[in-house]
């Protein structure tokens, strides 16, 4: 086995999604920082690539699965004449176990078998242990103390933030000219069962305006879905808003999240993106857990019915539910009240 100082050529696999993608970047960095002398690829989806293209120092290969077959093809004939040292599997898809079979590596490495889905235990030699109840975020980056050798590394001592370009900043100033004042709110997840209603987010909304006199941004992507839900909460709302829902790109995203005070959001990526920035995050949290994929750092700011979501759709106590259960039930997300989510701003904003 070579030392770490040896460690020539290392390969990640984490193609999807925002949120996870995101988690993956303390990993990189702490890769980056203690083997300087390594290159780093990165495997990542096509949609994903946007978010972190601005990392220095890395070989991206995209993976479009649109493109199921060709783009695989496609991946193995560029990597055929590499020889890494390592492969970090840090998904457990039968899409990205597949795909590792492009990536020729010494050791692959990936998740122990508690966390090893759809057959991923076949597709490693190595395996980090996880306790049972790890945050989606730890489980990405113990990938780093283990293949270091250095199990004093933690998630709380590494660098999370994307890096933004000046031009996306610019863009976030004109936007919040008062720099970690304004209150944004993403209403939408990828999930539709895990949103939360438009009289909630337009209570809330009003409140803050009201009682904070601080300015309510509506933040999200250009999906039929996501528009439409930001016209819906700005109909419904009493106060002023700004709704720039679909009017920015993602790296102006990313600088909105860092701007500003407070992010509103549910189970989402931006959650995670925004967190990572150091920036307060009320999650809205029902069909999942918040101690499993919240925000890392701001759970105790997340609005958490999940053990009401649990006794209410399942009959069960969230302690005999898996640690990564989902109860994505119409009406799940309607147990989380407008009140819970002001005694979580007031002790943020007030």
């Amino acid at each position: 086995m070579k030392s770490v100082a040896e460690l020539r050529e290392i390969c990640l696999i984490r193609l999807s999604a925002l949120g996870d993608v995101s988690h993956a970047v303390p990993l990189v960095k702490t890769l980056q920082q203690h083997c300087p002398n390594a290159r780093l690829t990165w495997i990542i989806g096509s949609k994903e690539i946007g978010l972190v293209e601005r990392l220095e120092g890395i070989r991206f290969v995209v993976y479009d699965k649109s493109k199921n077959l060709k783009s695989f093809l496609h991946i193995r004939e560029e990597l055929k004449l590499i020889h890494f040292d390592a492969l970090i599997l840090a998904q457990t898809s039968v899409r990205a176990n597949l795909l590792s079979l492009a990536v020729r590596a010494k050791r692959r490495i990936g998740f122990d078998r508690p966390y090893a889905a759809e057959g991923h235990h076949l597709f490693i030699q190595e395996d980090i242990t996880l306790t049972p109840a790890t945050h989606q975020a730890e489980a990405i980056y113990a990938f780093a103390p283990y293949l270091l050798g250095q199990p004093h590394l933690t998630l709380s001592g590494a660098d999370r933030q994307i890096p933004v370009s000046d031009e996306a900043r610019a863009y976030a100033l004109k936007h919040q000219p008062k720099a970690k004042h304004a209150v944004l709110i993403s209403p939408c997840s990828s999930h539709a069962l895990r949103n939360w209603t438009v009289k909630g987010y337009a209570a809330v909304a009003d409140w803050i305006v009201s009682v904070t006199h601080r300015p309510v941004i509506l933040v999200g992507g250009p999906s039929a879905q996501e528009i439409e839900m930001g016209q819906a909460i700005e109909s419904a709302m009493t106060q002023s808003v700004t709704n720039l829902i679909g009017q920015d790109t993602l790296e102006q995203a990313l600088a909105m999240f860092e701007r500003a005070c407070v992010l509103i959001t549910p189970d989402s990526g931006p959650a995670h993106i925004a967190d990572g920035y150091g920036t307060s995050v009320v999650g809205l949290y029902a069909a999942t857990r918040v101690a499993s994929s919240g925000p890392w750092a701001s759970q105790s700011s997340c609005v958490d019915a999940f053990s009401a979501a649990a006794q209410t759709f399942m009959g069960r106590e969230a302690e005999q539910l898996k640690w990564n259960a989902r109860i994505e039930k119409p009406g799940v997300m309607a147990l989380i009240e407008p009140g819970q989510v002001i005694e979580k701003l007031k002790a943020l904003l007030v």
